[in-house]
């Protein structure tokens, strides 16, 4: 008797990595979309152009590992320099995009693209940060990433601003934020922090 083969499954789907600053959500993403290149998908990797960090053709990660990558102003652009044929699509910092981001990730793994999204679920207030909660809420797959808390050694889930302002987007590193556990966490207040800095 012939045995017969289960059907077609698309890979489209949506897997988001989340958690707070230095937890390692960037290299993630690129161990993911290196693992596509090496199983021969067509893979592209985009990023924000409010994350000025690094050059704007490379998703750079904190141990300084690259990757290539668009830098685009926004959903609507992105959507525009999606190459014909592409199956995995990753998407950096996804919480400085606009909250059309989640239409567009469901439209893509509706039509068979497997999307990884990484970015800050949290803001250093500790509130839902862009598109992120959206995302997580339509994502097949959602993984928490933690840093080291920088005072008691714990799993830190937050982005502690130590300096620059109440403003929500703010990019920066080590000298504006740091890694901490529920318990170390302290509000910020921009006038002790300019005071103390």
């Amino acid at each position: 008797m012939r045995r017969r083969r289960p059907p077609h499954h698309s890979q489209g789907r949506i897997e988001v990595i989340s958690g707070g600053m230095f937890s390692g959500k960037s290299e993630e993403l690129v161990r993911r979309l290196r693992r596509a290149v090496i199983a021969r998908q067509k893979a592209q990797a985009f990023k924000p152009l409010t994350d000025s960090r690094h050059p704007p053709e490379r998703l750079v990660t904190r141990d300084n590992r690259e990757l290539a990558a668009e830098t685009v102003d926004g959903t609507a652009e992105l959507k525009r320099s999606l190459a014909a044929g592409v199956e995995v699509v990753g998407i950096d910092e996804a919480q400085f995009f606009d909250l059309d981001l989640v239409d567009l990730v469901m439209e893509l793994a509706d039509s068979g693209v497997r999307v990884i999204v990484a970015g800050l679920d949290q803001d250093y207030a500790r509130q839902p940060f862009g598109p992120m909660p959206g995302l997580m809420a339509v994502a097949e797959f959602v993984d928490k990433m933690h840093a080291v808390c920088v005072r008691c050694g714990g799993e830190a889930h937050y982005s502690q601003r130590i300096s620059g302002g109440e403003q929500q987007v703010l990019v920066g590193d080590v000298d504006a934020y740091e890694a901490r556990c529920r318990e170390c966490y302290e509000p910020y207040e921009a006038e002790l922090a300019e005071s103390a800095g």
